[in-house]
């Protein structure tokens, strides 16, 4: 009797985030009060899975930041829209953290009040916010800071409140916009390798903001390259490279190289121009 081949079940990554023609217009004023639209971002497309490290980089100006705040909720696109888990986003929501590149700290509340803001919007009993505020700044190292103020805080240090702070409040996305471009190289560097381990730790969607190829290469599994003005999806490149990584590893990688070169090549040559 011949054995029937039963149909192999393959596990795929989740669509998490969909964003669809995302079109973004500001009207901007020139002399004798005319105005004429500037296009930010134009027709961008492109799906976010769940649990994936997604870097987006491209051009200064091109709408990579704007794309950011449409996804957070803080702007609007002026047509397409964004789903996250099919549903349409319409404004800030506790589903997302937001890491900035300027921290923004409350500079009156200790390292564990800032930790424990989103836990005081959900209500949380204080027993319950110290509980959980503790175990994430021990996440990111800071346990014996916990009750010192950010101006006694390196910069660093203040980006790992900020980062404790997005993740306390158990978000499922986390969105970075060049959250450790105000640091120096070497911090930046630490920061970057405490990152990958914290979001190996945690597993959260990441859409990460950066001007930086290199570390674009290092943290993510995709990286979106947009155009310059208006900001459009050049193309969207998988970086197959082992996990976990470090920056030792990844300097020295011929493949890192490799895609380094490819995202610069994108960013450097122009896009077609449509067709007539």
């Amino acid at each position: 009797m011949n054995a029937v081949a039963l149909p192999i079940s393959i596990s795929r990554p989740k669509g998490k985030i969909a964003i669809r023609d995302v079109t973004r217009v500001f009207p901007v004023r020139r002399e004798k009060g005319k105005s004429e639209d500037f296009v930010a971002l134009k027709a961008v497309n492109f799906e976010v899975r769940e649990r994936e490290f997604l870097s987006v980089v491209g051009p200064s100006g091109c709408g990579k930041s704007t794309l950011l705040d449409i996804l957070a909720g803080l702007n609007h696109a002026t047509s397409g829209e964004v789903l996250i888990d099919g549903k349409p986003v319409t404004g800030p929501a506790l589903d997302r953290g937001i890491v900035l590149q300027g921290y923004a700290l409350f500079p009156w509340r200790t390292v564990r009040q800032n930790v424990e803001f989103g836990l005081e919007v959900k209500k949380l009993p204080k027993l319950k916010r110290h509980e959980i505020a503790d175990r994430f700044i021990e996440l990111v190292g800071l346990q014996e800071f916990r009750n010192h103020l950010p101006h006694e805080l390196s910069g660093g240090m203040r980006q790992r409140v900020a980062l404790a702070r997005a993740l306390a409040y158990d978000p499922d996305i986390l969105l970075m916009d060049e959250p450790f471009a105000a640091v120096d190289a070497q911090t930046r560097e630490t920061l970057q390798e405490e990152l990958l381990r914290i979001w190996e730790t945690t597993k959260k969607t990441v859409i990460f903001v950066t001007h930086s190829i290199e570390e674009a290469v290092f943290l993510s599994d995709r990286i979106v390259v947009l155009s310059s003005n208006p900001g459009m999806v050049r193309d969207i490149i998988t970086i197959d490279l082992p996990r976990p990584r470090t920056a030792d590893a990844i300097r020295s990688s011929e493949v890192a190289t490799d895609l380094r070169h490819r995202v610069w090549q994108l960013l450097q040559s122009r896009p077609p121009e449509p067709l007539q």
